[in-house]
């Protein structure tokens, strides 16, 4: 029933499609970019939902009051810590080897301006948990949100960082100004 509702918003009423051509794996961290705007957060629950799956996402630990952590807790945020002693990294590798499925959302660029230094938290959270890095790109001009390239660590990061960079150059955001590979 919720896949119906997800997609019927998201392919009918918004009008967006999907090029999908990964496998559902039970654990993975979901590197999505270019993120420009609060609204791709909007976009890619709905995305995510539409094809049948569900996502989590980190989130300050302060965002989670009554009611709002009812709210973020309903569509998929976990609440961290980043003040606790263990690090973010280990925080949610914990997550993936606790859960049966464990899928992790997560926007490389950390921020919604043109950031050509991405964050590789997600990349050793990958690593560590041994989980692939499924690569989703969100396409304004076309609509499209296209998830076709799957990444395992390899443990050489600068290398593997660039092959994900280069992938991203394609797609444009809702602002492309405010994205930047640094490449």
């Amino acid at each position: 029933m919720k896949k119906a509702i997800y997609s019927f918003i998201y392919f009918r009423i918004l009008g967006w499609k999907v090029v999908l051509d990964v496998p559902n794996y039970d654990k993975c961290i979901v590197c999505a970019a270019p993120h420009t705007t609060n609204w791709d957060l909007f976009i890619g629950k709905l995305y995510y939902g539409a094809i049948g799956r569900k996502t989590s996402f980190m989130m300050k630990k302060e965002w989670f009051f009554f009611p709002l952590g009812l709210l973020f807790k309903a569509v998929g945020g976990i609440p961290v810590d980043r003040g606790r002693k263990t690090s973010l990294v280990d925080q949610m590798v914990n997550h993936f080897r606790t859960s049966k499925r464990f899928h992790l959302a997560i926007t490389p660029e950390g921020t919604r301006t043109a950031n050509p230094n991405w964050k590789k938290g997600f990349y050793y959270i990958a690593m560590k948990a041994e989980v692939p890095i499924i690569l989703v790109a969100i396409d304004y001009p076309s609509k499209t949100i296209t998830s076709n390239k799957v990444i395992i660590p390899s443990g050489d990061v600068d290398k593997d960082m660039r092959e994900i960079k280069l992938y991203y150059q394609q797609f444009r955001g809702k602002h492309p100004e405010n994205f930047a590979t640094g490449l």
